[in-house]
């Protein structure tokens, strides 16, 4: 390898009124927030550079990061890390063969998915807090009828299906027949789930059917669903309906005026949401992260991106205290990891991790023809006795506008809402 006399390294431009003490270097930042606000103010920089197509500012940054982040260390330095990286594979992006020969060794998007989904609902209770309310409510608006056809659209979650599977059983008004249809594009969850619903619903006495739907939401019609006249209609979304707002952002930012109330259109999103409000579903459920992620600007994402995961990296923390190698911790940042690059590297189509929050979604169902649907009686009691049972301080569980934010410290992180036509 060849080299070269050093050159001074030009000095970042910052616009932050996050300053460190005259005279500090980045080996003498030893205290942790004084370290937590030099890393947002390089981050910050670096993304800025980035955006701009800055590369060799953009290294200089990436340098000084990685002489402060660490994937072992505490929360801010392991989410700088991830955000480093993310920004590093945007760069390298540029020159698409040295990308791909980097990212020969990677797991298949799926692969990664099925180790860490299983985990986090079991290591956080922001899918079973979803997972109650969306029961709860369930119960209450089906009561009384006799066919009922539930479609999951996309989560194959046991954990949502089994204790609904429970509580469909115990109707005082006598077992319904129950439908379920699990649309997924990864066949082995369909595999797996459907024979173990059918065994639970033999074992309760539960009239009981399994469609299983090896599509994905853009694929999805209503022809494939099989919906016959007569049934109670609800479809179930966890975390996934957002990956239909990806699109070409260069067309967006040329027609800049195609926007309602300040938010993007999209047209496979109104033409998804209109399908399925022509099939007159009783209820449509939807679990999305409360986070604003589908901003063109790479900058505005960034920050955004920065405020959530630093509270995901908080709640963290606090589920697996100071053990910084634990396999399970690994494993679920990763996960997280992996969205921060979606959002920060990618582009166009590729950039599926286009969170939105709820004032956004309520715009978007009702320009489909839906309404809001206030969640179960005294939500608030029943939500604190849920947070309560959980035995872990941090979470909070509030009403907002029609929906029920999962909070961490009193930070939203998800948002679960139901609609009907």
């Amino acid at each position: 390898m060849m080299s070269s006399s050093p050159k001074p390294a030009p000095k970042p431009e910052v616009t932050l009124s996050l300053t460190l003490s005259p005279g500090s270097t980045l080996q003498e930042v030893v205290k942790p927030e004084e370290r937590g606000v030099r890393l947002i103010q390089l981050l910050l920089t670096c993304a800025k550079h980035a955006s701009s197509s800055n590369l060799h500012r953009a290294d200089e940054c990436l340098r000084q990061i990685s002489l402060l982040a660490s994937v072992s260390g505490d929360s801010m330095q392991r989410l700088s890390a991830w955000f480093a990286s993310a920004l590093a594979v945007r760069l390298v992006k540029r020159w698409p063969g040295l990308h791909k020969a980097l990212n020969y060794t990677q797991l298949p998007k799926q692969d990664q998915l099925g180790q860490a989904q299983p985990l986090f609902g079991r290591v956080f209770p922001y899918l079973g807090f979803s997972y109650a309310i969306i029961s709860r409510t369930l119960i209450k608006a089906m009561t009384g009828e006799r066919v009922i056809h539930l479609v999951d659209l996309g989560s194959g979650d046991a954990n949502l299906w089994i204790p609904l599977l429970r509580s469909f059983s115990c109707l005082l008004d006598g077992q319904p027949h129950l439908k379920v249809t699990c649309m997924n594009d990864n066949k082995a969850i369909l595999e797996e789930l459907g024979p173990r619903l059918v065994k639970e619903a033999k074992a309760l006495g539960l009239p009981f059917q399994f469609a299983p739907l090896n599509d994905s939401l853009r694929e999805l019609t209503l022809d494939k669903l099989g919906v016959k006249s007569g049934e109670a209609l609800a479809f179930i979304s966890i975390l996934n309906l957002h990956t239909l707002l990806a699109e070409d952002d260069s067309v967006d930012a040329h027609f800049s005026h195609n926007k309602t109330n300040g938010i993007k259109d999209s047209k496979q999103m109104f033409r998804f949401l209109s399908t399925i409000r022509s099939s007159s579903p009783k209820l449509f459920f939807l679990v999305e992260k409360e986070a604003d992620h589908n901003l063109n600007k790479l900058v505005d994402r960034f920050v955004e991106g920065l405020h959530y995961y630093s509270a995901v990296f908080d709640s963290v923390d606090a589920t697996f205290g100071g053990n910084a190698s634990s396999r399970e911790r690994i494993v679920l940042e990763e996960m997280f990891g992996k969205e921060i690059e979606n959002i920060v590297a990618c582009e166009g189509v590729e950039r599926e991790e286009r969170h939105e929050r709820y004032g956004r979604w309520m715009v978007r169902f009702g320009q489909a023809g839906f309404k809001p649907v206030m969640m179960w009686y005294d939500s608030t009691e029943v939500a604190k006795q849920m947070v309560e049972a959980c035995g872990r301080n941090g979470y909070k569980i509030v009403n907002e506008r029609a929906s029920l934010m999962i909070c961490w410290h009193d930070r939203p992180l998800y948002a679960v809402s139901a609609w009907t036509c």
